[in-house]
């Protein structure tokens, strides 16, 4: 006969979590990053760079279709914001007088 310990189970989504936090605290956070490079660079190798820019492309008409195209501009306009707030206002100039170097380099 079974024994009721009163414990519940764990969902999957509790599991992944947990092992998640257990794998970051062992082996530290830049341990994904590395892992995330190695895993990018074996599907470029066996798909194709290419490989990515189709699942771009489909990922933003996706996103496009669900959230509508209103959607780019908000996150571009906070990720500006976020830009300007991080390296001032200067810093536009800055790279926009690199990129005139390089296209004009490149012409």
């Amino acid at each position: 006969m079974a024994r009721d310990t009163g414990a519940r189970e764990m969902t999957v989504k509790e599991a992944g979590r947990r092992g998640g936090e257990a794998v970051k605290t062992k082996y530290g956070q830049e341990f994904y990053s590395k892992i995330g490079q190695a895993g990018g660079k074996a599907v470029a190798k066996s798909r194709g760079t290419s490989f990515y820019v189709e699942i771009g492309r489909v990922g933003g008409e996706a996103v496009k279709r669900t959230r509508g195209p209103e959607f780019y501009s908000e996150i571009g306009r906070k990720g500006g914001e976020a830009v300007r707030a991080k390296h001032g206002t200067e810093y536009y100039s800055r790279i926009g007088k690199h990129g005139s170097r390089i296209r004009r380099r490149d012409a």
